[in-house]
């Protein structure tokens, strides 16, 4: 059976035996009468045997933990309550028996934090204890990889002594989907679920609209067809829908039919919604609706259009991006910005926490999962301290109903999860594939160029097979709609 590119390097060092415990028990082994326990079989053992307490006897003294930024570093230290102090540099936080978090984190851009944890990975076996990988993260776009069966890097949650179907039975549908390989195995949670909606400026609307009633907005975006007509309107007074062709791309994205490349192919599949988006931004953008001076997202740019300067009215944000994005660039009061329902229901993101194969740490990481991805009083805290929408449907109804508790100051007061709560019933996602990060950087940036006017069509295209080719040297296809 072919596998995927991505996935044959991490196999072929397990096959090797070179990621400890990633192994069925070894049958081939002498002197045990064939009833030696493999590592990760005991590794599993203890986290179960200490289900019922704070008993982290036989455990290691250092715990490594893998991420791009600093969100997931950040919630611990406010919610585990196991957290006794944290380094200035926040790169070492220290726990009430002295046992020391380490937080290795590399940028996301480019597909470096994927090439430093693969490294890590493949390193495990070989590694002391006190450099082994306990616990990593990983994104929607490409948690595919590591939950994969064949590869193996991720324990099931079920082998720490965690039953999803108990444990995290609270949490979205959707999100223990996307955290399960294709035998509908969780391995992985998330703390996270990550409905979008449109957040706006309200000085813009109530110039614009004669309102800023998240209410009376709502119905002027409710679809593309009417968020066309609003766009007409805001361009006549001089400002633009959103920043940029980028900011649309995940409602789009969200609603392909089939993954950019199915389980055991090498062909890529380029879906109609994706073209669809081609050909609406190009729209939008001759049109005047979009920033022409912004190009993607995460850049200065962009940046700069959610300044007060700017003449952008909105953006496309789930919980993440309003927090961790979108205050950090706003330079105004609070107050100014609101959100309501976007044109359609979609998801933007997510970071699952995994528990890496070989950990020496299997009764900490069975307690960190459950503490930050399963106990729902601290998920609202979460929620609380930094309006995450959370991965529990009814603590999040009851965040909905709770707006005094759970409102916003920098929104103005209001309670994002009175909206978030019912976009994220209908979210529906997107078939995953381990190709999906780099198809949905690639696909943009090649695309870009010829929205841009840089270039034409069919060189786009061009640039695209090009980029990705050289991304995932294994396909050996690509498909484009006809």
């Amino acid at each position: 059976m072919k596998r995927k590119f991505v996935c044959m390097v991490l196999a072929a060092a397990i096959t090797a035996g070179t990621l400890a415990g990633c192994g069925s028990q070894d049958n081939n082994s002498s002197g045990n009468g064939g009833g030696q326990q493999s590592e990760n079989d005991q590794n599993a053992g203890d986290a179960k045997d200490s289900a019922d307490g704070d008993n982290f006897s036989g455990e290691g003294k250092v715990i490594n933990i893998y991420s791009w930024n600093d969100e997931f570093r950040e919630r611990v230290e406010a919610i585990y309550p196991k957290v006794k102090d944290k380094s200035s540099d926040g790169t070492v936080t220290t726990l009430e028996d002295g046992t020391e978090i380490h937080w290795i984190v590399n940028p996301n851009q480019d597909g470096v934090y994927q090439q430093k944890l693969d490294e890590a990975l493949l390193n495990q076996a070989g590694a002391s204890d006190d450099d082994k990988v306990d616990i990593f993260l990983a994104e929607t776009d490409y948690v595919f990889k590591y939950t994969d069966a064949e590869v193996d890097a991720a324990m099931p949650l079920s082998d720490l002594g965690i039953d999803p179907d108990t444990d995290l039975k609270d949490q979205y549908n959707f999100t223990k989907v996307i955290a399960s390989d294709v035998n509908g195995v969780q391995r992985a949670s998330t703390w996270q679920c990550c409905p979008g909606l449109l957040v706006y400026r309200r000085d813009i609307a109530k110039e614009v609209f004669g309102t800023d009633d998240p209410e009376k907005i709502g119905e002027k975006v409710k679809d593309w067809d009417t968020m066309k007509e609003t766009a007409a309107e805001l361009k006549k007074a001089g400002y633009y829908t959103f920043s940029s062709y980028a900011d649309t791309f995940r409602l789009y994205g969200n609603s392909i039919s089939e993954p950019w490349v199915s389980t055991d192919s090498t062909v890529l599949k380029i879906d109609q919604k994706i073209m669809d988006w081609v050909k609406d931004s190009k729209e939008w953008l001759d049109a005047g609706y979009l920033d022409k001076n912004v190009k993607g997202q995460f850049n200065d740019d962009w940046n700069k259009a959610m300044g007060s300067a700017s003449k952008v009215f909105a953006f496309l944000f789930p919980a993440w991006g309003i927090d961790f994005t979108l205050k950090k660039n706003w330079d105004g009061e609070d107050g100014a910005w609101a959100v309501t329902n976007a044109p359609q229901d979609y998801n933007w993101g997510g970071s699952y926490v995994l528990a890496c194969q070989g950990t020496d740490n299997p009764k900490y990481v069975k307690d960190i999962i459950l503490s930050l991805t399963g106990d729902k009083e601290n998920l609202l805290k979460i929620s609380k301290k930094f309006l995450d929408y959370t991965n529990t449907r009814s603590g999040m109804q009851e965040a909905a109903e709770d707006k005094k508790t759970y409102a916003s100051d920098f929104l103005g007061g209001q309670n994002t999860f009175e909206y978030f709560a019912p976009a994220a019933e209908g979210v529906k996602m997107a078939p995953l594939s381990a190709y999906d990060q780099g198809c949905v950087e690639l696909i943009q940036n090649a695309f870009s160029d010829y929205l841009q006017g840089q270039i034409d069509f069919e060189k786009a295209k061009q640039n695209f097979e090009t980029a990705i080719r050289e991304r995932y040297a294994d396909l050996t296809e690509i498909q484009w709609p006809e």
